[in-house]
């Protein structure tokens, strides 16, 4: 499961010309799902979006998290996340999840951020094409990654 996380001023998510989801201040994660994910990765995940240490404190210090903040999160599937461009000029796909999986852990994402860290959370619209505006705050952008068992938060 990779996550690149963007620290936003605001943003929101597009479908045509219907706004499926917006944020204020808080994080886009545009979220890639692999063949191997389980839910154990969604839970490590979510719990390294929420207690991530990378807003200013009073003191105009990188040392809050999304929780500290009440921020909000905008999560965008983005399977091109999984590809792989080791060689050639095409992209191979082979490592995303089939998209029925993909979905039910994209969902269980989204639920665990609101139901265990009391964010306010928006969302793309899964396998959709979409247009992504953000306003990006520093900029500040992160990649995360959770694979197999492991990946200790301290």
């Amino acid at each position: 499961m990779k996550a690149v996380v963007q620290r936003v001023n605001r943003a929101r998510v597009l479908v045509g010309d219907r706004l499926i989801g917006q944020i204020d201040s808080g994080l886009v994660v545009f979220l890639g799902i692999e063949q191997d994910d389980q839910e154990e990765q969604v839970d490590r995940l979510a719990k390294r979006v929420a207690h991530l240490r990378i807003f200013a404190d009073q003191n105009g210090k990188i040392n809050l998290s999304l929780v500290e903040t009440k921020g909000q999160v905008l999560v965008v599937s983005q399977f091109t996340l999984c590809a792989n461009t080791e060689s050639g000029r095409r992209p191979s796909f082979i490592q995303a999840a089939a998209p029925e999986e993909a979905d039910r852990l994209y969902q269980m994402f989204q639920a665990r951020l609101r139901e265990e860290y009391n964010l306010k959370v928006a969302s793309g619209e899964f396998g959709a094409m979409m247009t992504v505006e953000a306003i990006n705050d520093g900029p500040a952008t992160f990649i995360l990654e959770e694979k197999g068992r492991g990946g200790k938060l301290s």
